[in-house]
């Protein structure tokens, strides 16, 4: 008998894997013209700056050097770090900086003054970090208070303080080991290549683990192939990296040796990894970035709007303390300039100049990172160069001044596409 029944229709093939990526990277372009640039302008830079320097003194290109940016980069990334908790509010801390000098201080102060244990002296340097993003996060929402007037009356309060706890400027050295291989140490070449190892297969894990998670939700998800080459280029980055750095970069290595990954790479890895989990895996990330956004909408949510803000300007305030434990084990001394000059401009500079919006309701932990090569870029380069300090500034200043002309217009192009 003939079998009248309809056949059911076939469900539609899965585009192949190219397609997928094509797809996938037209739906990236899409993004990008409608002004979610991201992290892209401050890539492009940091490639154009490498190209441009590489070419100009050959000697920026060295092993050497490369390993010296990190060194010169890690405390202004650290302080931006936590200034970006800070701008997704759509606050400002102009007190960073030199709160970072007040946290030095305390530990130089506890090490090298009283002779106490260099655990218990970063200790409390973090502890005091924490007490005053508690303060100035008080009063900035319980108060009321703009940040601004808050964080700038710190900014002068601060430099009082470091001053008498160095007892109007006495230049106090550090000589623990331990502390100034925070910033000066390096890593044995075999633990550069297993930290390596450990750091990709944890990616990797997190990758196919979220791409799995989707796919059985049947929610929207990158192309396989997108998530393994992100993996490959990271393994391949990190590599390249690894290897460059465990070459002899000493000058005279029969006096001394320098080689493997600076203790200090691991540490802004780790709080890279810390925080960016917070920001995008949390309860309080999602609650920080709603708060930033819309503020009413989120207390109509259920959102503890004041408990949130606080939070950020401890996070702000201890990541400084972070910032100036580094830059006192560089300098492995601590004196009154210590978080002072051009550190918070460098530090603001940073989180904006990698994508952070001043207009609050943007911004990743990946912004400062990237802001702060570009920063340390700039001095290093136009340093070797022999440009003078107010060229460098201007420089940074014409920089700056261009990442916030891009986030205006790409928050207006958003405007134009129905986002906000």
């Amino acid at each position: 008998m003939p079998n009248d029944a309809e056949a059911p229709e076939a469900a539609p093939a899965e585009p192949g894997a190219v397609q997928a990526v094509v797809a996938h990277a037209r739906a990236y372009w899409a993004d990008v013209r409608s002004g979610e640039v991201g992290a892209l302008p401050a890539v492009a830079g940091i490639i154009a700056l490498c190209v441009f320097f590489g070419l100009s003194k050959p000697v920026f290109l060295s092993v050497g050097n490369l390993a010296n940016l990190f060194g010169q980069g890690a405390a202004v990334a650290c302080i931006a770090m936590g200034l970006v908790f800070v701008l997704i509010l759509g606050e400002i801390d102009l007190s960073a900086g030199f709160a970072s000098g007040v946290c030095a201080s305390v530990m130089a102060v506890i090490l090298t003054d009283w002779g106490l244990h260099w655990t218990l002296a970063i200790g409390a340097a973090l502890a005091t970090g924490v007490v005053i993003g508690l303060v100035l996060g008080t009063l900035v929402v319980k108060l009321g208070i703009p940040s601004f007037v808050v964080t700038l009356a710190a900014f002068l309060a601060f430099q009082g303080i470091v001053l008498m706890l160095l007892d109007e400027g006495t230049n106090i050295s550090i000589n623990d080991e331990t502390v100034k291989a925070v910033a000066g140490g390096n890593l044995e070449r075999w633990q550069g290549w297993a930290l390596l190892t450990l750091t990709v297969a944890a990616f990797a894990a997190l990758q196919i683990q979220r791409w799995r998670r989707r796919v059985a939700r049947s929610l929207v998800h990158e192309p396989l192939a997108v998530v393994l080459a992100r993996i490959g280029a990271l393994a391949a980055l990190l590599a390249a990296g690894v290897f460059l750095l465990n070459l002899e970069r000493s000058a005279n290595p029969q006096i001394i040796s320098l080689t493997g990954v600076p203790i200090v790479i691991v540490i802004l890895g780790a709080l890279f990894a810390i925080w960016t989990f917070v920001l995008h895996r949390t309860r309080f990330g999602r609650h920080l970035y709603a708060v930033g956004g819309n503020p009413e909408a989120a207390v109509r949510a259920g959102v503890n709007v004041d408990r949130v803000r606080i939070a950020a300007f401890v996070i702000c305030s201890g990541m400084a303390a972070v910032g100036g434990v580094v830059a006192a084990s560089r300098a492995a001394s601590v004196d009154p300039n210590t978080g002072g000059s051009n550190v918070l401009l460098l530090s603001v500079g940073a989180a904006v100049i990698g994508g952070a919006s001043l207009f609050g309701g943007k911004g990743t932990v990946r912004a400062a990172l990237l802001g702060g090569a570009v920063v340390a870029i700039i001095n290093n380069g136009m340093g070797l160069m022999g440009l003078s300090a107010g060229v460098r500034f201007g420089v940074t200043g014409a920089v700056l001044l261009l990442a916030a002309g891009v986030d205006a217009m790409s928050r207006g192009r958003g405007k134009l596409f129905g986002r906000h």
